[in-house]
């Protein structure tokens, strides 16, 4: 194997799991980190590993358990209390959200206790981050989910799901169906404070990390903290599925407060607890660095003129970095934080001249088979690169053959090489990501529903009636949308009501006051046509909804967007 870029991909081969699945083997020892395990951190805090994605933990204090974070779903915190339940039968009397990520099972707490209420803390920001990631950029969200996580991938055999880098899968399979209960916060944090909860003081502190919304909890009686901060694994500046740009500085301004607190118990939401005060500090001065590093070096790179493809190929960490699993790339890897640093600064323009107006990929692709020599000569090529396991080449080859030719005996080629990727790599997230998209690639995994945006029913009646009128204006066909000149408003039975205006092939989201039609429906008819159980047409025809001004108008407005098609 040839590379130039450091250990993205391994030339370690891989080993076969209990499972028959092929990976690297430190990514397969990494899985003995997230085996279930119910720690005891001191008397008073516990901390439930392996339960989920996430981690649960449980503080006690003189006036009962305060529960932190509550996993994906009502069946995952059930699990977590049946834990809590074999040490101590204390009352949960309060919950805390570290972030967003992790709390659609705060109704269990309910449920066991009988009350009808619990005072929940959390960051402001957490309801405004649950609709950011879903709405208009539901379909791309959801297709990363499904290749970071594993979600499309078989159990055993050699795709077999190995663990996801911080925890062992996205969804607990033992958990299904995956009843959601979340609740909102209740008592919301934006800035430094000191409180007593459950007879103890807690200072909670905003520390954006992953999720904007983060907070370190820190419990001074105890010598607990739990944060969001210090992982299993290196920091995640980009994440693969996609999400926004997380800026290390911010992230080391919330390292740096918690290397200066006392901790005796390190708590986190992912991964095995730490105990002592010297063990935890070296965790954290490690961890802080290891993000400087990557930061420093692409900013001095950036300054020297290098490119991204430059950046990526000549920084990598130093060795002192792979005595601890902390920073180590079982979650993501240096070489695409790089590039994340650099687009988070710059933007995607890095100054190399062939990226400032490049071909389109398709006749990029044609252009290079024709100079290789043709379709026969590249195929051989791709072959001969996957044979020597030279993966980076092999898939750059092949993937010129899929854009223009679209065999699937080419679409095999471009799987295999991404295959051999994924079992080289320590990286959880590059190997479900590859193989899930080979997988894909060979028609084992079907994603098409993912490149559409969906709607559901029971999504759609959960939100305010008018929550998703203004999303449709990315779903607006350019196309079908010329010539048409108007605003529609939309008038629920509930008093809700908003409007969209297509001016110039945008649509423009507005109160729906003064429109030049309304068509008036209630709650249920607007979630049916939403998640496509009934058209525009039909329901207009039945009588679902009311128009005001000419229906067939308004019918050619709606036929507009996609969802309505």
């Amino acid at each position: 194997m040839t590379s130039t870029y450091g250990d993205s991909i391994s030339d370690t081969e891989p080993v076969a799991g209990d499972s028959g699945q092929l990976s690297h083997p430190d990514l397969a020892a990494h899985s003995d980190r997230l085996i279930e395990r119910f720690y005891a951190c001191g008397k008073n805090a516990w901390s439930y590993v392996g339960n989920g994605l996430s981690n649960q933990t449980f503080i006690r204090g003189p006036e009962g358990i305060i529960a932190i974070d509550t996993g994906e779903c009502i069946e995952e915190m059930q699990s977590a209390l049946a834990q809590l339940r074999a040490v101590t039968d204390e009352p949960v009397v309060a919950c805390i959200y570290t972030h967003f990520h992790y709390i659609n099972g705060t109704r269990a707490i309910l449920e066991e206790s009988g009350r009808e209420s619990l005072p929940i803390y959390g960051h402001a920001g957490i309801a405004a981050n649950l609709m950011r990631f879903g709405g208009e950029v539901a379909p791309r969200s959801t297709r990363g989910l499904v290749r970071q996580f594993a979600i499309g991938m078989p159990e055993k055999g050699e795709d077999g799901q190995v663990n996801v880098g911080l925890g062992r899968f996205f969804r607990n399979p033992g958990h299904s169906p995956h009843t959601s209960g979340y609740l909102p916060v209740t008592d919301a944090i934006n800035e430094p404070c000191t409180m007593t909860i459950a007879g103890l003081e807690v200072e909670m502190t905003p520390a954006p990390s992953d999720a904007t919304d983060s907070i370190t909890i820190w419990f001074p009686e105890l010598g607990v903290c739990v944060n969001n901060l210090v992982w299993p694994a290196l920091f995640n500046v980009f994440a693969i599925r996609g999400e926004e740009y997380r800026d290390p500085r911010v992230l080391l301004k919330g390292l740096d407060h918690l290397a200066g607190l006392p901790v005796d118990h390190l708590l986190g939401a992912h991964g095995p607890p730490l105990s002592g005060r010297a063990d935890i500090a070296g965790v954290i001065e490690d961890y802080g660095d290891s993000i400087r590093f990557m930061w420093d070096q692409t900013v001095r790179g950036i300054n020297k003129g290098l490119s991204l493809d430059e950046l990526a190929a000549s920084i990598r960490l130093p060795q002192r970095f792979t005595r601890t699993y902390f920073t180590r790339q079982f979650y993501g890897v240096v070489e695409h934080h790089v590039r994340q640093i650099h687009a988070g600064l710059f933007g995607w323009f890095d100054e190399d001249d062939a990226h400032l107006f490049p071909l389109a990929p398709h006749d990029r692709a044609a252009r290079m088979i024709e100079g290789f020599g043709g379709i026969e000569r590249v195929r051989h090529l791709a072959d001969a690169a996957c044979y020597r396991k030279d993966y980076r080449w092999a898939i750059e080859l092949a993937g010129w053959l899929v854009r223009t030719e679209s065999a699937q005996e080419d679409r095999n080629r471009l799987a295999t090489a991404l295959r051999g990727v994924g079992q080289h790599s320590t990286s959880a997230n590059v190997r479900n990501w590859c193989i899930t998209r080979a997988l894909e690639l060979e028609g084992a995994v079907d994603l098409e529903r993912f490149r559409q945006h969906r709607f559901g029913y029971r999504e759609v009646l959960a939100a305010p009636a008018t929550a998703f009128v203004p999303v449709l204006r990315v779903l607006l066909d350019p196309d079908r949308a010329s010539g048409i000149d108007m605003e529609l408003g939309i008038a629920f039975d509930s008093g809700e009501q908003a409007g969209l205006r297509i001016r110039g092939q945008v649509a423009i989201p507005t109160t729906g006051d003064g429109a030049d039609a309304t068509m008036r429906l209630d709650h249920d008819c607007w979630a049916k046509l939403l998640s496509r159980q009934i058209t525009p047409a039909q329901a207009v025809d039945e009588k679902l909804i009311a128009v005001e001004g000419d229906a067939d108008t308004v019918k050619e407005f709606l036929a507009a967007f996609d969802v309505f098609n």
